[in-house]
């Protein structure tokens, strides 16, 4: 008789994670399921705690934040509301959107719009919630409110937020556009639909764009993946495919032992050396392509 490693019910729980996240299972479901594995203690400490998501103050002096709407004509509102930040000094500077996971704008992404800030871009993070009021202050609340929007418009609302921020007058007119999870899954559509507008696009764990739409893509794309994660996992062959037959530069890069959302630091499956080196690589595509 095999007896069960810790890193096996470890991944367990981490899978059964995963489902919560994408709204597959309830909270409860997700902490019942766990206990009966004796493993409630690591899920419970599998749940965002944000304050550790801060890396950069919302103060730090090198940087100016603030909140505005953009017009959002053919998504869920007239109007969408978004964390806008940008270097001090009048510009201009490379734009860059950084789009949310499936739970709205939450205090990581503002923290990851404040990171592209002090590496000199203007970074818009749009709250996708925002025809509802806005991202509620907690990410179970959030998920539910997201699944509830129209998801065409809430693509719509992502890309008139993509032309916003490339088109600011403190913008140098380049984009480039980053995403974690559900805004992974963003960063590749809106590549194929801004075309040769968007000039660098780094998903991270998203889903693969449709294959007919890949051709449209005209901008170099750093591809973040990670290891255990095979619901993402699996369409890469075939975006792959159609990358090189449309002759698209890209990277793909799978960061061994980690979990879907490991860039994300407010939970455990957060790893550090993977995140800081997603994010290295994320940035230099950046510097590079928008300056």
């Amino acid at each position: 008789m095999s007896v069960i490693t810790q890193a096996e019910i470890d991944q367990q729980v981490f899978d059964l994670y995963d489902e919560y996240c994408h709204g597959r299972i309830d909270r409860r479901e997700f902490l019942k399921r766990a206990g009966a594995m004796g493993a409630l203690a690591f899920a419970i400490s599998l749940l965002p705690d944000y304050a550790r998501a801060q890396t950069i103050s919302f103060t730090d002096t090198r940087i100016k934040a603030q909140y505005v709407t953009y017009p959002s004509p053919g998504g869920n509102a007239a109007n969408i509301r978004g964390y806008l930040v940008h270097p001090t000094g009048n510009g201009p500077f490379p734009a860059v959107l950084v789009v949310h996971e499936n739970r709205g704008l939450n205090p990581y992404i503002e923290d990851v719009a404040r990171r592209a800030a002090v590496e000199g871009f203007i970074a818009l993070a749009p709250d996708g919630l925002s025809p509802l009021g806005g991202y509620p202050g907690n990410d179970d609340d959030g998920r539910d409110m997201q699944a509830k929007l129209d998801q065409p418009k809430l693509r719509v609302d992502m890309l008139n937020g993509a032309k916003f921020v490339k088109h600011h007058k403190m913008s140098n007119g380049k984009l480039g556009v980053t995403g974690f999870c559900y805004g992974g899954g963003v960063t590749n559509w809106l590549a194929t639909q801004l075309g040769s507008d968007m000039q660098a696009g780094a998903p991270f764990y998203g889903a693969a764009p449709a294959s007919a739409d890949i051709a449209k893509i005209k901008c170099p794309l750093v591809i973040n993946y990670a290891e255990n994660d095979p619901r993402i996992d699996e369409m890469w062959p075939a975006y792959e495919q159609g990358l090189k037959a449309a002759g698209v530069k890209y990277e793909v890069f799978v960061y061994p032992g980690t979990q879907h959302g490991f860039h994300n630091n407010s939970t455990p499956r957060y790893q550090e050396a993977a995140a800081k080196l997603s994010w290295e690589r994320t940035i230099a595509l950046f510097k590079k392509n928008l300056a």
